[in-house]
């Protein structure tokens, strides 16, 4: 049976699952409907369209759907900026042509500790892993269904320090949503991982290899691509430079990966993911900075740009997520943000984003995942 064949058969079992009955829309086919329409619209879209008929409901509101509906929408064009305020959440577009929040807005902290006491530390689709930082408590949320659930146990783990602790979000092949948290301290380092399928944690023994460093190194949060949560290490202290890491998530294994070679002794990246490819920004040149964005192919680095010499933007920045195609949202140091237009040349490429004002948050997607597996 061919791909496109078993596919189809997929859908038909799915939706005869689901008690398929005549209605007005069969000309149309439900599963065209489905699968060809409604998997395409906001996450906002579908949330108004379990509105239409039981069956409509039925069928928008199960996992397998969820997890579809987020793999299509999902892309850069449907990012934007969530950022936390006094009680409530604002939802920002991520372009510097708009000057304030989207309409209707306004997310109410569905959360039982002060809005200033609560850190985004990531996001993977749609779902945001926020600490508390008065009780070190960690939480996944969804803001648009404003289901949440708390992952720290009464052992102590999912408990998070800043600074610290290490923590990224991934999902597996059988659509598990996990968080992956590192602890370390004096020099050594402790993995466990979080299951929302099963609500539990376990240990990743094979990390003791990772104890390679005294002092106190800087890691990233991860990012997810391709079935590995990538980890850029600053390890300066140890005339190691920066080192990168990846965690492949079947084999639940560490492995160093290859960085970008560079003359200089002063360098740093950032990563992101650019339409589900791994690209790192590099920084290197102190004290004149120059920036490149590299895309991972295989296990090689490939350079795609060279930022132009601009001064002081560029300087002790985070360029951190891309807004749209060829643009790219830079955040320095004090809280002024930029976008950077790959398509423009000299001062016209930076962009300033009047809307950001040195806010605190993160660039999300809206979705329809769930932190709790068996959800309905």
């Amino acid at each position: 049976m061919s791909t496109n064949n078993l596919q189809s058969c997929k859908r038909k079992m799915f939706l005869h699952g689901h008690g398929r009955q005549s209605t007005s829309i069969d000309n149309l086919g439900l599963d065209i409907l489905v699968y060809e329409i409604l998997i395409r619209l906001p996450a906002k879209g579908v949330g108004r369209s379990k509105c239409v008929c039981k069956e409509w409901l039925s069928i928008l509101s199960t996992r397998h759907f969820a997890m579809m509906h987020c793999r299509h929408i999902s892309t850069s064009y449907n990012q934007k900026f969530i950022a936390i305020g006094s009680r409530l959440c604002s939802v920002f577009p991520l372009s510097c042509e708009d000057s304030g929040p989207l309409l209707n807005s306004g997310i109410l902290l569905p959360f039982e500790a002060p809005w200033n006491k609560v850190n985004i530390l990531t996001s993977f689709e749609g779902l945001l892993c926020v600490c508390f930082r008065n009780a070190g408590k960690l939480v996944i949320w969804n803001p648009l269904t404003r289901a949440f659930k708390e992952v720290s146990s009464s052992n102590s783990r999912g408990l998070y320090k800043p600074k610290s602790y290490v923590i990224g979000l991934y999902v597996d092949k059988t659509g598990d949503y996990k968080l992956l948290h590192i602890k370390r301290r004096r020099g050594r380092m402790w993995v466990h991982v979080y299951s929302s399928m099963f609500d539990s944690w376990h240990k990743i023994t094979c990390a003791n290899k990772l104890r390679c460093w005294r002092g106190k190194p800087i890691w990233s949060n991860g990012t997810f691509c391709k079935g590995v949560l990538y980890f850029l290490v600053n390890c300066f202290i140890e005339n190691r430079g920066v080192m990168l890491f990846g965690f492949d998530v079947e084999s639940e294994r560490f492995k160093l990966k290859t960085f970008p070679r560079f003359p200089h002794a002063d360098y740093d990246g950032n990563l992101v993911v650019v339409h589900k490819e791994l690209h790192m920004f590099v920084t290197h040149g102190l004290p004149n900075w120059t920036v490149d964005l590299w895309r991972m192919e295989g296990e090689s680095w490939v350079k795609l740009w060279v930022f132009p010499r601009i001064q002081p933007i560029i300087l002790s920045c985070s360029i951190t997520h891309i807004t749209s195609t060829c643009r790219f949202l830079v955040v320095s140091n004090d809280g002024v943000a930029n976008e950077i237009d790959t398509t423009k040349k000299g001062d016209d490429c930076f962009l300033p984003v009047v809307w950001f004002h040195g806010l605190q948050g993160a660039i999300y997607t809206e979705t329809l995942s769930s932190p709790d597996f068996y959800f309905h």
